[in-house]
């Protein structure tokens, strides 16, 4: 299963409010508290923490703030319950607690509600990302100490944060070889990494000389203010006729805003999904769908891969779909009576039983309209060929780059292909793939069944950027692919494996062509 590294999780925090709560005392007012839990892969509600109490008072605002790690590809629910509370007992179930109410969501309903969701308890939920301000560095040295008499020395750095349980490092240099007046390569760290967003607080810089045998001897230590300190070591201070080991200069320190993926969710950007083979593939190298080989035959348990890929992405993703509408593609399917071989298909189009007759699905759960129209169109249609997947990503494209122009990070479009067999146009689709690197869209690729996937692999391009046939690159790396085989059981590992990429190409994106959210209240840019 995919997990984050600890410096790369969003953190979230969360702020409660409640109104109008039942007043269960017969002398004063409740005494209301709230607790929040989390829904964990074994099934069970784990208590993340719960605000203060507040005494007599049907209206409260916590003080109190629920920080939570915010992972984009998996369905986090949370549960909200407030009692009121009667003794000193920690027990929530002590049967002198009165339980107010509760209710349940995921955390992106909560984030894609512009920082508020009422719920039937008249509460309200406000969330905010945590700093994601980041610190520019550019350091040098002079004069540092030798501590070979032959030769120079190899330094680098390492600044520590301080933390409850004491100095903890939060990044480290390069070595700069045979020089006592280094210049580091610029780099870039977090300020909550480095001093948990407070500019107040001490940071500590250790000066070493490297040896290849892990050794490394230290040559000085400062605490930095971000200005130029000298580099002292405590051992040598004990002689009277000690100065300084060198002179550390912080030559450049800007701090600057670094929108997040959630943060340009909160400021009202939409993620626009398109379920792109739903762009299904119904080319022959599926099998007849009423055959039990047949990669679009539909168990007695009521799925195929298809349809496990579809629910366990689109689980996820349409909790930021502010429409609920889901455009629904095919591609490579003979239509009866005319026999026509259409490259690119609406499935509502074919169904014929829903009432719409636009390419979207609108129901009130939109992923089981999607299905619904999915298994309605496949006693319509001929399975036929071939697997183009080039007319899918323009026409996809054609919206992604209608968004562009509006100059606003308001839109981005996630182009879902599902699909079992080999590209038949692969010249066009990465032509395709390569002009839509411009453009706010990303590309992921479910491959079902088991064929050859390397030409989707290459198509993924994670070692390199892609390039279109006249050698033109892409500009990024938008697309994801990911077999079904390796996630048979396991569909929470399939929408993370497919999911991983995407916030970071979303906020990348905007990032690159300096849009900031829209609906976003902002801050000052940078600060020196």
């Amino acid at each position: 299963i995919f997990t984050h590294p600890p410096n790369l999780v969003t953190k979230v925090e969360l702020t409660i409010s409640c109104e109008n709560l039942m007043d269960m005392d017969f002398f004063s007012k409740s005494d209301p508290v709230c607790a929040l839990f989390l829904y964990t892969p074994d099934s069970i509600w784990y208590e993340l923490g719960r605000t203060e109490t507040i005494q007599n008072c049907l209206n409260p605002k916590f003080s109190k703030k629920f920080v939570v790690d915010y992972y984009f590809e998996t369905v986090q629910r949370l549960k909200f319950s407030v009692y009121d509370i009667d003794n000193d007992s920690h027990d929530l179930n002590d049967c002198d607690h009165d339980f107010l109410g509760e209710f349940e969501c995921t955390l992106g309903q909560v984030s894609f509600t512009s920082y508020a969701v009422e719920k039937p308890l008249d509460s309200m939920l406000l969330l905010q990302v945590t700093d994601t301000r980041v610190a520019n560095f550019e350091v040098s040295a002079r004069g540092l100490d030798k501590k070979v008499i032959l030769g120079s020395c190899d330094p680098f750095l390492e600044f520590y944060k301080k933390s409850e349980s004491g100095w903890q490092l939060a990044h480290r240099t390069e070595v700069v070889h045979n020089n006592r007046n280094p210049v580091w390569i610029p780099f870039c760290i977090t300020l909550r990494s480095l001093c948990d967003g407070d500019l107040e607080k001490p940071i500590k810089v250790k000066c070493y000389d490297h040896y290849v045998n892990g050794s490394h001897e230290l040559i000085g230590t400062f605490k930095a203010s971000l200005a130029e300190f000298q580099c002292f070591n405590e051992q040598k201070l004990r002689k009277g006729n000690y100065k300084n080991s060198g002179v550390i200069c912080i030559r450049r320190c800007q701090m600057e805003k670094v929108y997040s993926f959630l943060d340009y969710i909160l400021g009202g950007c939409q993620i626009n999904f398109t379920v792109g083979s739903i762009a299904i593939d119904f080319t022959q190298s599926n099998g007849v769908p009423s055959s039990p080989n047949s990669l679009h035959y539909t168990s007695p348990e009521g799925f195929n891969e298809y349809l496990h890929a579809i629910w366990a992405v689109g689980h996820v993703v349409q909790d930021y779909n502010r429409t609920k509408m889901f455009p629904v593609f095919g591609f490579g399917a003979q239509i009866p009576p005319s026999s026509e071989v259409n490259i690119l298909l609406f499935l509502l189009n074919i169904g014929g039983t829903l009432q719409n007759k636009g390419p979207f699905v609108n129901v009130i759960l939109c992923i089981v309209g999607v299905v619904q129209a999915y298994q309605q169109c496949l006693p319509c249609v001929e399975l036929w060929g071939p697997t183009n997947l080039s007319p899918i990503i323009k026409h996809v494209s054609c919206f992604a780059r209608q968004a562009l122009h509006q100059n606003l990070a308001a839109e981005y479009f996630v182009l879902l292909i599902i699909t079992d067999g080999i590209v038949s146009d692969m010249d066009q689709t990465r032509r395709a793939i390569v002009k839509a690197s411009h453009l706010p869209m990303s590309i992921i690729i479910v491959g079902v069944g088991a064929a050859d996937f390397r030409a989707m692999e290459f198509l993924d391009s994670d070692d390199h950027l892609l390039r279109s046939p006249s050698g033109k690159a892409a500009t990024r790396d938008i697309v994801q692919f990911v077999p079904f085989r390796k996630f048979q059981d396991n569909r929470v590992a399939l929408a993370q494996s497919v999911l991983a990429e995407l916030p970071d190409q979303v906020a990348s994106f905007f990032r690159a062509y300096k849009l900031k959210p829209p609906n976003l209240t902002d801050v000052p840019e940078t600060t020196q």
